[in-house]
């Protein structure tokens, strides 16, 4: 029996949002059909939840690790069957399915090895006690995710909050609420993870605000647009949760002089036009020195012109289909306002349905719509610098920091320039897109609240800190 079997998707009481189909991008044909859960039906999974979670939260850490090595085991094990529907549901290249999947069971291997950090620090005291901080579970954790790399942008909130003795509201994106969703859930089924804990609640905006507004919700992980981040940070503001948002970009990869241009356009091409430029770190603004700009734009559309798009499930390509028809008017309209506006279209700019060709800005400046906004499509804006305190400038400039790339010869060099330029995330001699277990991930300014995820970010982002004191006899009163 598969994994993901549709007749075996509800687990729980019935959704009472209705049904969806569940499309192929690349093709508009239906997969299955999909159970919505309304805002009333979260209410009712976060009680059921709340039930569940003080049980686990008393399991063993032993317990606990072992259910996400198993579920680390799981994704390897079913990577066929998952690979599927990544690529068939999200419109995936099968190498990036497998990067998912990959990245999917080093999180629940990461996962595994929380529940057992120490949990606390033993405190000095001016009173005759025992005087103790101890990370205890923060109960139900809601956890939105979007659609663009579902599976990971689900698991790296899900794994790390089970482990630590949590359960979870999971609010995937309704266009891919099976690999970044149902997914999980089965894989934690057949884990062993004990029943109520893990809720899968695929919606729109409405579901997801539910969550966010649940009163036994006490954490929400959200990732998503910038503009969709601030809505849930006022609601959850008025609501008092502890947030974690990890939001847009349009990250900077920066050639300087002294870059070999044929490796810069292999590692820009890359971090342009992965996963259709879909992802929040995509290398939205190449800024690279004037003295390697004509050769830099005139490598880099060859390469755009280069790349095979099509259905990824039934050929081999380098871009698959944007998610849907709304998806690819916003870049459309983009790139177009951006022509109008002076920007010279030197590759790409067409598509066939939801194929959009890898495209190539050159001439853009601050006013150029492509460069400004973060355009999650297939489109490489480049700008070209004088001075290093120049190529500075232009990389800090805007209200995102999510990540930054630097490509030179002088790795110290680099290294410094770096420091100067404000964003959660760094790379030096690589594109912006990467992505591990083990390393924080977040951003700054509009794109976040700061790194949360891998490590000692997920034990501070899923617990509470509790403060103890211990008396061996009643105190009497103080003065």
């Amino acid at each position: 029996m598969p994994l993901l079997d549709p007749t075996l998707w509800q687990d729980g009481p019935t959704l009472t949002g209705g049904t969806a189909p569940v499309v192929e991008p690349a093709t508009g044909r239906t997969l299955a059909t999909l159970d919505l859960a309304a805002p009333a039906d979260v209410a009712e999974a976060a009680v059921r939840a709340r039930a569940a979670q003080q049980d686990w939260a008393r399991a063993t850490h032993l317990d606990r690790a072992a259910v996400l090595r198993r579920a680390g085991d799981l994704f390897t094990a079913h990577a066929a069957e998952l690979r599927e529907w990544l690529v068939r549901e999200s419109g995936s290249i099968p190498g990036k399915a497998d990067f998912e999947l990959h990245v999917a069971a080093q999180e629940c291997y990461e996962a595994a090895a929380l529940a057992s950090r120490p949990a606390g620090q033993v405190l000095p005291s001016e009173a005759p006690r025992l005087s103790f901080t101890r990370r205890v579970p923060a109960g139900v954790v809601g956890v939105v995710a979007p659609f663009n790399a579902p599976l990971i942008l689900a698991i790296r909130s899900v794994a790390p909050a089970l482990a630590l003795g949590n359960a979870v509201l999971l609010k995937p994106d309704r266009r891919t609420a099976v690999c970044g969703g149902l997914a999980l859930s089965a894989v934690f089924a057949a884990a062993g993870l004990p029943g109520g804990l893990l809720h899968v609640l695929p919606g729109g905006a409405e579901t997801g605000a539910a969550v966010v507004a649940e009163p036994l919700v006490r954490v929400v992980s959200f990732t998503g647009s910038t503009a969709a981040g601030r809505s849930v940070a006022e609601l959850g503001g008025r609501h008092l949760k502890r947030l974690h948002l990890e939001l847009g970009g349009n990250s900077a990869l920066v050639v300087l002089r002294d870059a070999d241009v044929e490796a810069a356009v292999a590692q820009a091409s890359w971090g342009s036009f992965f996963h259709q430029g879909q992802i929040c770190m995509t290398a939205g603004r190449h800024l690279v020195h004037a003295s390697l700009y004509d050769e830099y734009v005139e490598r880099l559309a060859a390469r755009a012109e280069s790349l095979a798009v099509g259905d990824p499930y039934r050929g081999r390509v380098h871009l698959g289909p944007l998610i849907d028809a709304a998806q690819r008017d916003r870049v459309r309209a983009l790139v177009e306002a951006s022509a109008e506006q002076g920007a010279k279209l030197v590759a790409g700019g067409t598509h066939e349905e939801l194929f959009y060709r890898p495209t190539v800005l050159a001439g853009v400046d601050d006013d150029t719509p492509a460069y400004t906004e973060e355009v999650f499509g297939p489109v490489a804006p480049v700008r070209s610098f004088a001075t290093e305190e120049e190529a500075v400038a232009l990389a800090a400039a805007g209200p995102y920091g999510l990540s930054l790339g630097i490509v030179t010869r002088d790795a110290a060099r680099g290294l410094e320039l770096a420091e100067r330029i404000p964003t959660g995330i760094a790379h030096v001699n690589d594109q912006t897109v990467n992505d591990e277990a083990v390393a924080p991930f977040g951003g700054v300014g509009a794109s976040g609240t700061g790194a949360r995820f891998g490590g000692e970010a997920n034990l501070e982002a899923f617990t509470e800190l509790r403060w103890t004191t211990l008396r061996s006899t009643p105190a009497g009163h103080p003065f």
